[in-house]
């Protein structure tokens, strides 16, 4: 069996969860079949690795139309392929098109949906209108698509329910958990501005709407005096949301020390030391399907606290690995708080109550870390993936 996995991040050009998810399956898939990787960006030098660029005639054009001109000459390319596995709006148009063009079945991995995230009109404009043709033109046509929680599959249906729901199956992300485990480097955590002897929240993140940041940081200011704050947040979506981030940093640092930022994609050693080193991992967001950053600080032995949304209860047990902020939310796409301010207490309450009792947040994290090995090792996902692949044929 021959697939063909399309998609915008590969490595080393890799920048949120679904990047991530990507490298993982792929190294995971390639034990049992062969995969061919369609990536955007510069040349790789992995075997069956092909990357693609924007043609030089919409280098200045909107965003949306760059990619889709990527994703014309990777569905060109998918001959010969028994299926074509497509990740994020990204490369969706891709796999549609080979689908057609080819007679090959399409799979779908549904990362995020265009429907929830509406802010994504900041960044694309009226792009934001052509990527949310794409994707729910896709999803609508594919063979099988893949939710990677059951929050994710309820949002699906929801957002496009033309779709059969037969065709929408579970496979959760996963963690390399050879990679990803506890590792002490106190000089290293002290070189990049962290005090390992004193109580940490971390969080880490894009700068966009949905990781809820902006929260986190108003939270952060009913902490005890003695908390540091590590934030590894950076590729911000827009200058707007950037300027946003950037002024609730600066005035959160002029009231109380200990506010790292950290604006620089960190290598695995790096974050998994300034993992370990934390007493408490946040995921304030608004919107998540699951979170690979959860699984990343579980299998670091960190306690999570995050939100009640999205697939973040599927990987979070309350009180047994760590905690779940309650929310209201709108009912507009948007994910934000009926009341922020009830929102921001209820984070801030939750967060000291951990913070309170070290011991019961390190029986968390190792509650953690026990998790993430028993559900979600990659070579599980990849045999249920490739059972999916299967049923296509």
């Amino acid at each position: 069996m021959r697939v063909d996995l399309l998609t915008k991040e590969y490595p080393p050009e890799i920048y949120g969860g679904a990047g991530v998810h990507v490298a993982e399956l792929v190294r995971a898939l390639r034990t049992d079949i062969d995969v061919v990787v369609r990536c955007f960006g510069a040349p790789r030098e992995d075997a069956d690795t092909h990357s693609y660029i924007v043609p030089s005639q919409l280098a200045e054009a909107n965003p949306t139309l760059a990619t889709l001109g990527v994703d014309l000459q990777m569905a060109q390319d998918v001959a010969g392929a028994d299926v074509v596995h497509s990740h994020t709006w990204y490369a969706n148009a891709a796999g549609h098109l080979a689908k057609l063009l080819h007679g090959v079945p399409h799979v779908v991995t549904a990362h995020s949906l265009e429907p929830l995230r509406p802010w994504k009109a900041e960044q694309l404009g009226g792009g934001y209108r052509v990527s949310s043709w794409v994707e729910k033109t896709a999803f609508e046509a594919a063979d099988a698509v893949i939710a990677v929680s059951d929050g994710m599959r309820r949002d699906i249906l929801r957002s496009y329910p033309a779709l059969d729901p037969s065709r929408v199956q579970v496979v959760y992300n996963g963690i390399d958990l050879e990679r990803w485990k506890p590792t002490r480097d106190d000089d290293l955590v002290r070189a990049l501005g962290i005090d390992p002897n004193r109580p940490s929240v971390v969080f880490v993140g894009r700068i966009t709407r949905q990781k809820g940041l902006p929260y986190l940081l108003r939270a952060a200011s009913l902490l005890r005096d003695d908390v540091q704050l590590v934030l590894c947040a950076g590729a911000p979506d827009t200058p707007g949301i950037m300027a946003e981030v950037t002024a609730g940093v600066e005035a959160l640092q002029r009231e109380r020390s200990g506010v790292v930022w950290i604006d620089r994609l960190l290598p695995q050693h790096e974050l998994s030391a300034v993992l370990t080193a934390g007493t408490v991992f946040v995921c304030p967001s608004v919107y998540e399907p699951l979170g690979i950053v959860n699984l990343e600080a579980m299998a670091c032995g960190l306690p999570v606290v995050g939100t009640a949304t999205g697939g973040i209860p599927e990987v979070v047990a309350e009180g047994e690995t760590g905690r779940l902020v309650p929310i209201e939310q709108l009912d507009d796409g948007t994910g934000t708080p009926t009341d922020p301010d009830v929102f921001v207490r209820d984070l801030a309450r939750i967060l000291t109550e951990v913070l309170d009792d070290p011991a019961g947040a390190a029986e968390m994290g190792a509650a953690g870390r026990r998790r993430a090995e028993r559900e979600f090792s990659w070579g599980q996902i990849a045999r249920r993936t490739q059972e999916i692949y299967a049923t296509l044929l």
